[in-house]
């Protein structure tokens, strides 16, 4: 089946997050008192997905290249520059705050720091039902203590555990509390940012299992960001790359995966540690020379270009469009992608 502009094959039914070309410019001023703007960096430059119900979208890429600035501004965190996002046909940036309010109980956030994301002077209990606080006609306030200590137990904590503090957890079992807390609306949509880079491996891999439990149990959608290619392949359904504020390839999990066209996703997979090197094919490491240009500059035409080993003059003329070049199913923003 044909994928559409957002990298979709499921493009015929209606889906529950769109997002169409969406910008967010930080302007960069100068000056003490007259402060005037001389330049903005490029955080997000036309980012387009689209989200179903009980998906995983992957967006993975490098530090600073615009994952997590996607979803501060999905949740209103951080105001658009440019762009639309709509939630079940309602664009996200128009709401009032009273729709707002209600939207932000739909699409939760689990954070990267286990740490430093739970309040040190809340209980355990408290974190919990702090969301029941503001919307109170979820759970009836009778009730708020045992669903507390249910959730506890769905994530895989003790009941007991609501009366303990965050510095008395180990950093999976604060990630887990950050899940419960995560899970207390009945979200359609959880964001996750990063939720196992700051945990040891073995705890990486039970934190990424309950996720998926959850899904299954409860039809969530994730958009699970991440750095790490080989996290990502474990709990997505589909993959989008970015580079510098912008997504250069977006597919199914296994087309990235076995047959990536875009060279920046290349370079990536080369560097992830598998076993068995003959399951990469006959490549090696692909190393990139360079550093990541600047967000407030980036190259003409193609942005990647700087650290291509395919780049020809054409990479810096033309903005290449994200296309299903190959018929594959997933689109591509490159001159010269081939699988």
């Amino acid at each position: 089946m044909a994928a559409d502009l957002h990298g979709n094959p499921r493009a015929a039914g209606e889906p529950l997050l769109r997002v169409d070309n969406l910008v967010k410019h930080f302007p960069l001023k100068q000056g003490v008192v007259f402060k005037r703007q001389i330049g903005a960096i490029k955080a997000v430059d036309g980012v387009s997905f689209d989200l179903h119900r009980g998906e995983t979208l992957g967006l993975v890429g490098e530090s600073g290249c615009g994952k997590s600035t996607v979803a501060k501004t999905l949740l209103r965190l951080e105001e658009p520059t440019s762009g639309h996002a709509y939630y079940k046909g309602d664009d996200i940036f128009a709401l009032s705050s009273s729709q707002l309010r209600h939207m932000r109980r739909q699409i939760q956030i689990v954070f990267q720091d286990p740490y430093s994301s739970l309040n040190p002077r809340m209980t355990v209990g408290d974190i919990i039902t702090e969301a029941w606080e503001i919307h109170s006609g979820v759970v009836p306030k009778k009730e708020r203590s045992e669903r507390a200590r249910d959730l506890l137990r769905r994530v895989g904590l003790s009941a007991d555990d609501v009366n303990r503090y965050p510095h008395q957890f180990s950093g999976g079992q604060r990630q887990r509390i950050g899940i419960a807390r995560g899970l207390t609306l009945n979200p359609d949509i959880i964001i996750c940012d990063e939720p196992v880079s700051a945990l040891d491996v073995s705890v990486q891999a039970q934190v990424m299992n309950l996720l998926e439990e959850i899904q299954d149990e409860f039809g969530i959608a994730y958009i699970f960001i991440a750095h790490d290619l080989s996290v990502v392949r474990h709990i997505s359904d589909r993959v989008a790359v970015m580079y510098l504020g912008r997504i250069v390839e977006i597919g199914d999990e296994a087309e990235i995966y076995d047959n990536a066209t875009h060279p920046y996703t290349q370079a990536l997979l080369s560097a992830v540690p598998i076993p068995d090197p003959t399951a990469r094919g006959t490549g090696g490491r692909i190393l990139l020379e360079g550093d990541v240009p600047s967000p407030a500059n980036p190259p003409s035409g193609c942005r990647f270009r700087t650290r291509c080993w395919k780049a020809q003059d054409v990479c810096a003329e033309e903005d290449p469009a994200l296309l299903d070049r190959f018929g594959h199913g997933h689109p591509s923003a490159c001159h010269f992608a081939e699988p």
